[in-house]
């Protein structure tokens, strides 16, 4: 018997396959196209659906024997559906420029501190009740023919097994889910003018779907018993495959988005939370929540780094056997903070500002810099966007002690050692990258009865490889820099 985690991002889908000892079998991974233009950031979501079968049937052909997969998903982007489950338009992103006037429409109906307290979100155009609401408003005959709102994740599972549902943590990217009673908002979805019937039924975090549809299990090669289990937004996923399950772990998502995730016991001050933009959570422990700290550019902005100024670097990496990210961390191997000042909005700024009109900025050049100094301050401006955030987070009710990281970015070492200093707590690098596909594989093993508890998965499938300590004497060196930085967006932000 196998199971898998399906983790279904923004611009592709990975399928891991595990044993029943939850040991990685390997994976598939599809890519698909976004359009980004000045009006508009759309995916076409039939892409999406045909990606996710790809990655199924490329791995039931080697695994006939998968009897779970746990579905995870990013968040915000919807599609309206008729009765069969056929896109009627194509999905906005979260990062579309549109539903700007619908967000202030509904919050001078409500109040931002009233939609903030009953969904956990400070009102934003990202989160896809003002998008449904724009629809709604520009295209009228799609939302009339609508017979079903589907975020990414309950579309995948509906068209797997025809149940649909949604879990806690994803419904609540949608800002119309009240994080209190664990339901649909109907307060938010009456604003809205939003009929909460096209919605999927809310669900906690690992719940199964049910099995395979017999069309399903024919387009993808599964068993007709596999089962399907709802896990969560793809950030929730990733800290339950990381191993934190209380507030004194928190997680380093270092992957294309940087993402800080610490754990609260109980639901956080909302008032601090809404100040910085913080998201408030259910996690998959009743009772606790997580909320995301997050850059749009973490391992982002290292490859445009990469891709902009290291072309010969690239070609003497590949002669050495190495990767180039290895080949720039070795040409500047001092461990002390370069002076650079990089702000690393190059998509805009996320929390705690959430400003996508923010633009990126190196300041303190000279003739004499390196590359590789560059290269370095570009990770350093990342780790002191972090601890902005971490200071941010202060006052809500944080208490984690250590961090444990995740993602590609995991594997730096340097990078590691560089935000253990910057924010001075332990980090612990987990010997996946794919923590999310873990964390999905965890719960579906939890559901079909392969371990007793998260607790137990966790011991099989959550392996350590190294801790990094920070060093008081860097951590000092490294504030003084800090202080500088903390005034650079307010500083640029005028200027572009």
């Amino acid at each position: 018997m196998k199971i898998a985690g399906l983790d279904i991002g923004t611009t592709g889908c990975k399928l891991t396959v595990f044993d029943e000892r939850g040991q990685d079998l390997g994976k598939a991974y599809r890519d698909y196209p976004v359009r980004r233009q000045v009006g508009g950031h759309e995916i076409d979501i039939s892409v999406v659906m045909d990606s996710v079968c790809a990655v199924i049937r490329e791995m039931t052909d080697r695994y006939p024997d998968i009897m779970g997969i746990g579905v995870t998903s990013f968040g915000e982007t919807f599609v309206m559906t008729d009765e069969a489950g056929t896109p009627l338009h194509t999905a906005m992103l979260y990062t579309d420029p549109r539903g700007a006037e619908e967000c202030a429409e509904l919050t001078a109906k409500l109040g931002a501190e009233r939609i903030a307290r009953i969904s956990g979100l400070a009102p934003h155009e990202m989160y896809s009740v003002c998008k449904i609401m724009w629809l709604k408003k520009h295209r009228p005959e799609a939302y009339r023919q609508a017979r079903h709102i589907f975020l990414i994740g309950d579309y995948v599972t509906w068209h797997l097994t025809g149940n649909a549902q949604i879990d806690y943590s994803l419904a609540t990217r949608s800002m119309a889910f009240d994080i209190g009673k664990l339901t649909w908002s109907e307060e938010i979805l009456n604003a809205a003018e939003i009929d909460v019937s096209l919605l999927s039924r809310p669900v906690p975090t690992g719940t199964a779907a049910g099995r395979v549809t017999k069309a399903a299990a024919e387009k993808t090669g599964l068993n007709p018993d596999c089962q399907i289990v709802t896990v969560s937004h793809d950030q929730v996923a990733a800290a339950v495959g990381a191993g934190a399950f209380d507030g004194e772990t928190a997680v380093d998502g270092a992957g294309t988005v940087e993402c800080l995730t610490p754990i609260y016991d109980s639901l956080p001050d909302i008032a601090v939370m809404s100040r910085g933009y913080f998201s408030v959570v259910p996690y998959v422990i009743p009772g606790k929540y997580v909320a995301y700290a997050f850059s749009y550019t973490g391992g982002a902005l290292i490859q445009w780094c990469v891709n902009t100024f290291a072309g010969a670097e690239q070609e003497e990496a590949r002669r050495q056997g190495i990767s180039v990210n290895t080949l720039l961390e070795q040409r500047c191997s001092k461990q002390e903070p370069t002076g650079l000042l990089v702000l690393p909005h190059f998509a805009g700024a996320a929390t705690p500002y959430m400003d996508t009109g923010s633009k990126g900025a190196i300041l303190g050049l000279t003739a004499g810099t390196t590359l590789g100094e560059i290269y370095r301050a570009c990770m350093e401006g990342v780790a002191y966007e972090m601890r902005l955030n971490y200071d941010a987070l202060a006052g809500s009710g944080i208490r984690f002690t250590r961090l444990h990281a995740t993602g590609g970015g995991a594997k730096s070492r340097v990078w590691m050692q560089m935000k253990a200093d910057i924010l001075n707590l332990p980090i612990t690098s987990l010997k996946t990258s794919d923590a999310g596909t873990v964390g999905s594989a965890m719960l579906t093993g939890v559901a079909a009865g392969l371990f007793g508890n998260l607790a137990e998965a966790a011991g099989v499938m959550v392996g350590q490889r190294e801790t990094y300590d920070p060093d008081p004497r860097r951590h000092e060196q490294y504030m003084q820099v800090y202080e500088r930085y903390k005034k650079v967006y307010q500083a640029v932000r005028p200027l572009v």
